[in-house]
């Protein structure tokens, strides 16, 4: 049976908040608080899930109700989301559903902002609301995250279209223009000085833009902008860029409240002998919550194999039926796909599809739940829990008299010999230790020449230590084969290093994980472990977190000795598409908080070549 994750520590049975807070990311989200039975206590979005967490557990300066609300915490989840207005619709929705403990303040949505279209037949009226009614008709735009981007996004509206906000007893008993029409605010619809044609051409360009499909007055405000900037008039271009700014956070698309439908999104993710599947739950077009889990499964099992039997037990195992949606949706084909859609559409009495191609709103809802998997899979392989475990069964494979609390990770990373660059990774007793990462420029060393890298890196790492001025590892471990290690034993000898295990990883002949070989350095045996081996997941997990960290600083490093910006690494976007990227967001920090949606609103910017700029920014 699946088994729902959570964060604490098994050892002292409280949440274990520096874990987890150590891998949790600075991306937009939602976050749930739950005590020790599973109710949930609160429920919170964030523009930063990792600084908005930390703050509940700063040392001082915290609330009575704050602390009352940490000291039950037993686990925490989190939802990535694409944009902070996502992440607050998700909250909403959330909120209404679990009504937690310690959400009393925003058991609705009255604080939140709305924009509102009124139900008027010739001559509506376009105004900013607190709190949604349903009284009245009309149509409500929102929420929106920002009560003042709202009131300023509408004052441009109103300069543009020149809308009337006034309320309808005002616009009903007036017999002259008001002063909005004197100041070119208004066409003053209330004695007819345009016609009822025009002017809900005007409301339809208006609400063209609220929905996003509209980006031509953000391009004009941009050559203002930059007019101004011309000509010296700094304070005009300054607040054509704050109205940018804006408009963006309005017509921003707001994809976890988009079409309706029933489905549940179903994503997987693999590393290091751990297997994480997300299940995002939406209804009527709302993403009500996830749910995670970490099912057992062999190595011989593909990821279509895993979600087929993942789907049989989720829907049909237990004593408890779960509600069977509409769609299934899935990131690749399951096995037995049209057999199990068959089930889940004779237990629901009614068509079930399980979809692997789909677009638009599903596509992203397919999309966060794949992002969400890779999260918590982070989150759970940093576990104190996990981490432990796994170094037990290291300690007894290698025959170790004492649990090693530090080891080391060593990888060469380079582009045709281009910007060499070495890296070190530290773990402990619980888990990376990321203050202790090092990289290495490489410098002397003939271009390609991986042997002489090693060398250069381990004599610079442990010629410091032996002068005793770097901590002592107990175990090292060398990404490569017994060339690379034989290297490093060289090094341990000439610098009198001779009580430090030391192990070489090696990818194997077929070079598929789980078939690593493991060398001695001490014996120069060569041994495989099971791929289930807790020892070896752990393993893993420290070679790739070396690779990937010398893969990423030997990226920028080759960046900047080019003199690139950040968008300049990216295919496809050229000087005509950066000019454009930061013309409308205003620069890179702007442009990393943007959604795939938002920047698919700059001109030139497909869906595609979004995705691949947000992956870049994200480091994903």
């Amino acid at each position: 049976m699946p088994t729902r994750s959570d964060s604490t520590s098994e050892s002292s049975g409280e949440f274990d908040s520096k874990n987890f807070l150590k891998q949790l990311t600075e991306r937009p989200g939602v976050y749930r608080m739950y005590d020790d039975g599973g109710s949930v206590l609160y429920v919170g979005k964030a523009g930063n899930l990792k600084k908005r967490v930390s703050s509940y557990f700063r040392k001082t300066g915290l609330a009575p109700k704050t602390e009352a609300l940490v000291a039950k915490i037993a686990s925490i989840e989190v939802t990535i989301t694409g944009s902070e207005t996502e992440a607050l619709l998700l909250e909403q929705n959330l909120i209404k559903s679990l009504r937690p403990p310690y959400n009393i303040l925003l058991r609705d949505d009255k604080s939140y902002p709305y924009i509102y279209v009124s139900s008027h037949s010739d001559y509506p009226s376009l105004t900013f609301r607190r709190g949604r009614t349903k009284k009245g008709g009309g149509t409500w735009y929102g929420p929106f995250p920002s009560s003042g981007a709202v009131k300023e996004s509408l004052n441009v509206l109103q300069k543009v279209f020149r809308i009337r906000s006034c309320s309808e007893s005002y616009f009903k008993n007036r017999t002259r223009p008001c002063l909005q029409y004197q100041i070119n605010r208004c066409t003053a619809p209330c004695v007819e000085y345009i016609s009822p044609e025009d002017y809900l051409q005007d409301i339809r360009h208006a609400t063209m833009f609220l929905e996003g499909k509209n980006p031509v007055i953000i391009r004009d405000l941009m050559d203002a902008m930059e007019a101004a900037a011309k000509n010296l008039e700094f304070e005009k271009a300054a607040s054509c860029r704050d109205q940018i700014n804006h408009l963006r956070h309005v017509q921003e698309q707001q994809s976890v409240d988009g079409e309706g439908g029933d489905a549940d999104v179903v994503a997987i993710a693999q590393d290091a002998g751990v297997v994480c599947i997300v299940v995002i739950i939406v209804r009527g077009g709302r993403v009500l919550g996830t749910k995670d889990y970490f099912p057992r499964y062999s190595l011989e099992q593909s990821e279509g194999e895993l979600l087929s039997a993942f789907l049989g037990q989720y829907y049909f195992g237990g004593n408890t039926r779960r509600e069977i949606p509409r769609d299934v949706l899935v990131p690749v084909d399951v096995d037995g796909q049209e057999l199990l859609a068959q089930a889940l559409s004779d237990a629901a009495s009614r068509e079930t599809r399980i979809r692997k191609n789909v677009r638009g709103e599903r596509r992203r809802w397919l999309e966060l739940a794949m992002t969400n998997a890779r999260q918590t899979l982070l989150t759970h392989l940093a576990s104190k829990e996990t981490v432990y475990r796994r170094l037990l069964a290291l300690r007894d494979m290698l025959e170790l008299t004492e649990t090693p609390s530090r080891m080391e990770c060593f990888d060469i990373s380079h582009s045709h010999g281009e910007n060499t660059v070495a890296s070190c990774v530290v773990f402990d007793e619980n888990g990376p230790l990321k203050s202790d990462y090092r990289l290495y420029n490489i410098e002397g060393v003939t271009a390609g020449d991986d042997y002489g890298a090693m060398r250069q890196v381990l004599t610079r790492r442990y010629r410091r230590m032996v002068a005793g001025e770097g901590k002592r590892p107990d175990l090292v471990f060398i990404d490569g084969g017994k060339g690379q290690l034989s290297i490093a034993r060289e090094v341990f000898d000439e610098l009198g290093v001779s009580d430090i295990p030391l192990i070489g990883v090696a990818k194997g002949v077929t070079r598929r994980a789980g078939m690593e070989q493991l060398i001695d350095a001490l014996t120069g045996d060569v041994f495989r472990v099971p791929a289930d081996s807790p020892a070896l997941h752990l393993i893993q997990h420290i070679r790739d977190e070396s690779h990937r960290f010398a893969i990423t600083g030997h990226r920028a490093g080759r960046d900047k000795k080019r003199r690139q910006s950040t968008l300049e690494g990216i295919e496809g976007v050229g000087p005509k598409r950066r000019r454009e990227l930061i013309r409308y967001f205003g620069g890179i920090q702007d442009l990393r908080k943007a959604s795939v949606d938002e920047m698919t609103k700059v001109q030139g910017i497909s869906k595609s070549l979004a995705e691949n700029i947000y992956a870049a920014l994200h480091d994903e």
